[in-house]
């Protein structure tokens, strides 16, 4: 029983140490970046969506911690995030 709760427990930290959705990777994006330099920062998108012109991805949840960006004409214009 010992062993499947510390299993457990290594697993929970193994997947939220590798997740990109950090205050460290928000801080290396710079404006101007393209969406694929932003991926290589970040990893593939959770959600894009397109409205006039523009495109706005959400890595993460947007309900939970999250990094929004924002492209105009393939580059990032605006950056947010929310529980970092």
């Amino acid at each position: 029983m010992k062993c499947k709760v510390l299993g457990c427990v290594l697993m929970a930290l193994l997947v939220t140490a590798c997740s990109k959705v950090s205050k460290e990777n928000y801080e290396k994006l710079d404006a101007g970046m393209t969406q694929q330099q932003v991926e290589d920062v970040l990893g593939s998108a959770d959600n894009c969506k397109k409205t006039l012109g523009t495109l706005s991805c959400v890595w993460g949840q947007e309900s939970e911690k999250h990094i929004k960006v924002m492209f105009m004409a393939d580059k990032a214009v605006t950056f947010s995030y929310e529980g970092l």
